[in-house]
């Protein structure tokens, strides 16, 4: 199981790697997503190669591999649009746009679909305008998930989940937003954040 940013780099690796032929610099990652030192990719990059999705190779630059033979495999999984993570839009719609999503960001045999972001209200969980992001469909969710929540049955948006007695607290992360606060009857959960992809 990979957190959000290992899954992030992990999928800029591989985007890199199908663009170029080759991997890309600790410099270029850390420019890429964002991240403030190479000692924090370093980090990154040896959690990811202890779970065995990539192997460095010592002394050489630009030299890792990938480990699993299925690494790059993908799955045609539903697009249904666009989801607010800032003001609120109108409630997802059907669609019959599919996405292909890379193997690793899926869990076996649960059922998925993507949704694109607009607004900027989870930037600093790394989340930005235009990503699209994968959810695994469910309808619980504990506290701290990142979570697709439909609100008052026309309003869905993108937030990070608190739980408590007689509430839901649905949690932005930019202090540009506020907190929101509802009754348990009000929000329904759709589904929770297991993967993202972005398009550089």
């Amino acid at each position: 199981m990979l957190t959000l940013k290992q899954k992030n780099l992990l999928n800029f690796i591989n985007m890199y790697y199908k663009d170029n032929d080759m991997f890309p610099t600790y410099d270029e990652m850390r420019k890429a997503l964002n991240i403030k030192s190479k000692s924090s990719v370093h980090k990154l990059i040896s959690s990811i190669e202890e779970r065995g999705f990539i192997e460095r190779i010592p002394h050489k630059a630009r030299a890792m591999q990938f480990k699993r033979k299925d690494q790059n495999a993908k799955k045609e999984i539903p697009f249904l649009g666009r989801i607010a993570a800032g003001n609120p839009i109108e409630a997802i719609a059907n669609s019959f746009e599919y996405i292909s999503v890379p193997d690793y960001l899926l869990k076996n045999n649960e059922e998925h679909f993507t949704l694109e972001v607009i607004g900027d209200s989870m930037k600093d969980e790394g989340i930005f305008n235009s990503d699209i992001v994968v959810i695994k469909k469910q309808e619980t969710a504990i506290s701290g998930d990142i979570v697709v929540a439909l609100i008052d049955e026309n309003e869905v948006t993108l937030k990070k989940f608190r739980s408590y007695k007689n509430s839901i607290a649905l949690e932005p992360a930019n202090k540009n937003y506020k907190t929101r606060i509802f009754g348990v009857e009000r929000v329904n959960i759709q589904g929770i954040l297991v993967g993202l992809i972005r398009k550089f």
